[in-house]
């Protein structure tokens, strides 16, 4: 199992990289929050993945700590798109 959670963990670190080229050539701003969003479900996946191959429990606070602050900040984003277009 902890050989498989390694490979796993990776394959989504390659995924993760790939990413991050992506963000930094993104044309638009949503485009660079849908990968800031990408980062933290894949980053929260990368930590779990660990926490287990590894036998750390507290990876896994840290993971959803990520996933939480990911959350957070597409709904900030989301909000100020919105008011920037005069919704609100």
């Amino acid at each position: 199992m902890n050989d498989i959670a390694l490979a796993v963990a990776l394959f989504l670190l390659g995924n993760l990289v790939i990413t991050l080229l992506a963000a930094a050539r993104g044309p638009t701003a949503a485009d660079r929050m849908l990968m800031a969003l990408l980062f933290g479900s894949t980053g929260s996946g990368i930590l779990v993945l660990l926490a287990v191959a590894m036998s750390i429990p507290a990876l896994v606070d840290v993971a959803l700590v990520l996933a939480l602050l990911a959350a957070i900040g597409g709904v900030a984003f989301a909000k100020r798109a919105w008011q920037e277009d005069g919704h609100d």
